[in-house]
């Protein structure tokens, strides 16, 4: 990756433990940006969201505030965004999926334009299973599918292995993966989005 001041990485930690197998691998790869990048790490289990509601046919969603503006604003301010993740029955866990649900409500907030504020941003993932790796695909198309959906491109995913604290740490295979991992091109968006 070329060194490029301007580049802004936000790592969405979606485990609900500290310093997690996921986070511990997304460290790892942290490491091997440009010494320019910016980084800003969130915990999202801190970010005391209400539950989403789908408010998309009875009425238009209110402005963010509180810890949804937080994490609204960070995101907007990305430019790369890194969803950090153990895999929890097959696909994200609850923080990180409770995340994503506010994304639909943002592409319905009046005058946020959240859809096209979020041009240019790519999506990655970084993600710690104990199983075999195929168990990981839903995960993995469900956030590819998300980044088409809003015609963003797809940076990768970072697969390690782990259950136990610090087991990802012996996954030889991820540790030397995530050492380029960020300098890979990013994959333009699978469709045109809606």
């Amino acid at each position: 990756m070329p060194d490029a001041p301007n580049r802004r990485f936000l790592f969405l930690l979606g485990s609900t433990r500290h310093a997690g197998n996921s986070e511990l691998l997304a460290r790892r790869a942290a490491e091997f940006l440009p010494a320019a990048t910016e980084q800003q790490w969130l915990f999202l289990p801190d970010f005391d969201l209400p539950p989403f509601v789908d408010l998309r046919h009875d009425a238009s969603y209110p402005a963010p505030a509180g810890p949804e503006k937080t994490l609204l604003d960070a995101t907007l301010a990305a430019t790369d965004i890194v969803l950090v993740s153990p895999l929890y029955w097959y696909t994200l866990s609850t923080p990180a999926k409770h995340y994503l649900d506010y994304w639909s409500a943002w592409l319905r907030t009046p005058r946020l334009k959240f859809r096209a504020q979020m041009r240019g941003k790519t999506f990655w993932a970084v993600v710690a299973s104990s199983g075999p790796a195929e168990e990981a695909r839903p995960l993995h198309e469900t956030l590819q599918l998300t980044a088409a959906y809003l015609a963003i491109p797809w940076g990768g995913y970072l697969l390690g292995n782990g259950s136990r604290p610090g087991d990802v740490l012996r996954d030889e295979t991820a540790w030397r993966a995530a050492e380029s991992f960020f300098s890979a091109p990013a994959h333009r968006p699978l469709t045109e989005g809606r």
